[in-house]
């Protein structure tokens, strides 16, 4: 009787484990994904190629850039038929805002026709991926902004995707003591809008990721894994070689609702590739 006593005990223990360990982590880590601004150099001179490259280092997930209906000057067929050739998924894509541009395929400027694309190649999401200085104001501009980022979001989720802005420092210029990061996340619909966290930017910006995370939980489904060095010059730098705690703050994904990270490093002391091969090196070996 006791034996079975403890069968049972240890069973349910068990199943209760199979449940709750998935929502551990909120995200896939079988997926380490590149934000391919980091080889935007070689996508330039060798689309094709640079891919294969990528997969090659290991890399499984990436986050593109789309412009005037194309990716990297491919088509959407065209450019999903190498990502498949690649092993590679593409579940989130960054785009500009378009104020006062005519070019297509912009949040103000042809966004049906954006989130066609997106829909047609399975990308999950669709990225504001920053603005431009003339693009930003004060805190009533960014309340448009949460109106216009709204609207772009209605159109992505009757296509099944999901919209979301991408943060830098700027955000954090106090304004009567408010950040214009608070206008957007206060003023937009939490299901329509959620944010891609940059954690270099945060951090650059003084800003606690984890506090963030508590604060609104559940809006930050995607992350760029992006290192601050350690000098006073405060540089991007491959991910493990600074000083962001990515250990500690993916111990709070499940809360921020991750659902996928790509690596980004804007500048790198010389050929991208080592970089995001020492990056990803790092990651596998601490962090999935």
């Amino acid at each position: 009787m006791t034996s079975r006593r403890s069968f049972l005990k240890t069973s349910a223990l068990l199943s209760a484990g199979v449940l709750v360990a998935p929502k551990l982590f909120a995200y896939d880590k079988k997926y380490i994904g590149l934000q391919l601004y980091t080889v935007r150099d070689h996508m330039g001179k060798d689309v094709a190629g640079t891919l294969a490259k990528v997969a090659q280092i290991g890399y499984n997930s990436v986050e593109a850039g789309y412009g005037a209906g194309k990716y990297y000057g491919q088509t959407p067929a065209d450019f999903a038929a190498l990502l498949k050739q690649n092993g590679l998924i593409m579940p989130s894509a960054h785009y500009q805002l378009g104020e006062g541009q005519t070019a297509q395929g912009t949040i103000l400027t042809g966004w049906d026709k954006a989130v066609e694309d997106a829909a047609s190649v399975g990308q999950k999401y669709m990225v504001c991926a920053w603005l431009a200085p003339a693009e930003r104001g004060n805190l009533d501009h960014f309340k448009k902004l949460a109106d216009d980022f709204n609207k772009a979001g209605e159109v992505c989720k009757k296509a099944g995707i999901q919209f979301c802005y991408h943060n830098h420092d700027f955000e954090f210029i106090q304004e009567n003591g408010k950040y214009p990061y608070d206008i957007l996340l206060e003023n937009t619909d939490k299901n329509l809008v959620k944010m891609e966290i940059d954690l270099y930017w945060l951090t650059k910006a003084g800003q606690d990721p984890i506090a963030l995370i508590e604060k609104h939980p559940g809006r930050f489904p995607l992350w760029h894994m992006k290192d601050m060095d350690k000098t006073d010059k405060k540089m991007f730098t491959e991910v493990g070689n600074g000083i962001i705690d990515f250990k500690g703050i993916l111990k709070h994904s499940n809360k921020a609702g991750l659902k996928y990270f790509f690596v980004e490093q804007d500048i790198c002391p010389g050929d991208p590739y080592d970089s995001i091969t020492q990056s990803i090196t790092y990651i596998k070996k601490n962090l999935v």
